[in-house]
């Protein structure tokens, strides 16, 4: 299906605007600007914590001749997908909606090099006084069931546009090399093969989880004698 093809469809399944006098190349219309205004916003959001995170990385580089965040990866919710979300929530189809009840349109996922590394990058974020945090969750101390290690945040960002200053919640995943080996290949393994995992194979990636976590504090272990860091 294009993605014309797909605001028809939704449209059709949706209450007529304005009492039904819009017409539905009208109504198409409204609906993807609508969706461009709101990708833009949320893309600025990204660039904005993009940006800092990077002036982050060479100020440690400047002051530590080394780098804590190995990369920087983001991702921005499509349209096809905002609007399943919000179908699925059972929300109104709209901007408004997304804004309100959607806090990961926007996504970044950084990849550090040694743990303390991934808290230092957390509390700076954190500490920035023109982000609000929303919402944070360690799953590094807390591994989730299936073994899944990661440090979340989600920070409203500040975006200056033309005419005003509006927010937009960027969704962050702070991670190690080995987390985001094991998390990559956990998901798609079961992306693509979700029938074929039995309970035997999800404790052997729940054991694999385990070994990497052991070896995440063994390599940052090294590091810190190296560098002789108490």
């Amino acid at each position: 299906m294009s993605e014309m093809d797909f605001y028809v469809e939704t449209l059709e399944n949706l209450p007529a605007v304005i009492n039904g006098s819009e017409s539905m190349k009208e109504r198409v219309a409204s609906l993807v600007y609508d969706f461009m205004q709101l990708q833009h916003l949320y893309d600025s959001a990204i660039e904005v914590v993009k940006t800092y995170l990077n002036i982050i990385d060479s100020e440690f580089s400047m002051k530590f001749q080394r780098n804590p965040i190995h990369n920087i990866d983001s991702r921005l919710k499509s349209p096809q997908s905002i609007i399943g979300k919000l179908q699925k929530k059972g929300l109104p189809v709209s901007i408004e909606a997304a804004q309100k009840n959607l806090l990961d349109i926007a996504g970044i996922r950084v990849t550090c090099c040694y743990i303390n590394d991934i808290y230092a990058v957390a509390d700076m974020l954190c500490r920035r006084d023109d982000f609000t945090v929303i919402k944070q969750k360690d799953y590094i101390k807390k591994p989730k069931s299936s073994g899944y290690r990661s440090y979340h945040i989600i920070v409203n960002v500040p975006v200056y546009l033309s005419t005003a200053k509006t927010y937009a919640p960027v969704e962050i995943q702070i991670r190690t090399i080995a987390m985001d080996f094991w998390a990559s290949l956990e998901h798609q393994l079961k992306y693509k093969t979700a029938s074929a995992i039995t309970p035997e194979i999800s404790e052997e990636l729940r054991n694999c989880a385990d070994k990497i976590a052991e070896t995440d504090i063994q390599m940052q272990d090294i590091f810190m004698k190296i560098h002789d860091i108490d």
